[in-house]
């Protein structure tokens, strides 16, 4: 009998930087589980693993930034290295990247080619991650050519967050 994983295994869906910040914390992970969840009115769901220090930060939020990373250029790959292998416990992401405050004083990546910033209007329990239902507030797209960065372009990421 085939597992789950062998279902799983089949897929390559795109990876975003989520973005949060709370009680004058900053924080910053590359999220897997994402994807829109309705049409009218328009939401957005990024599931957060527990385990990241920026589910701390998210649970507090009232609104968070979403970023696509292109797969075509070095810089998508070197955002996703250092939001998605270095801790916010250890290393301020963000004093290595241009970024600028959005709504709520969310911090948005300036050198991305698609993001939005959005109200969060409900969050879940997912079992190890926390599922952030967003409203989106503002969007700017840059380049409508980017070919999003893939599950599969980071899949040999170590995490920097705990196991």
């Amino acid at each position: 009998m085939d597992r789950f994983e062998d279902f799983l295994d089949l897929l390559d869906y795109p990876v975003y930087v989520v973005t949060a910040a709370a009680d004058g914390e900053r924080a910053g992970c590359l999220v897997g589980f994402a994807g829109q969840t309705s049409i009218d009115p328009a939401r957005f769901t990024v599931w957060i693993s527990r385990a990241n220090h920026t589910h701390r930060i998210a649970l507090r939020a009232p609104v968070l930034g979403v970023h696509l990373l292109d797969s075509g250029r070095p810089g998508g790959r070197a955002l996703a290295e250092l939001f998605g292998g270095r801790t916010g416990d250890e290393v301020d992401k963000f004093a290595a990247v241009p970024w600028e405050p959005g709504p709520a004083g969310v911090p948005l990546l300036t050198g991305v080619p698609a993001r939005f910033a959005a109200r969060v209007v409900a969050r879940t329990d997912g079992g190890d991650h926390t599922g952030h239902i967003l409203e989106p507030l503002t969007t700017l797209v840059r380049d409508g050519t980017a070919r999003p960065l893939s599950y599969r372009d980071v899949a040999t990421l170590d995490p920097g967050h705990p196991a």
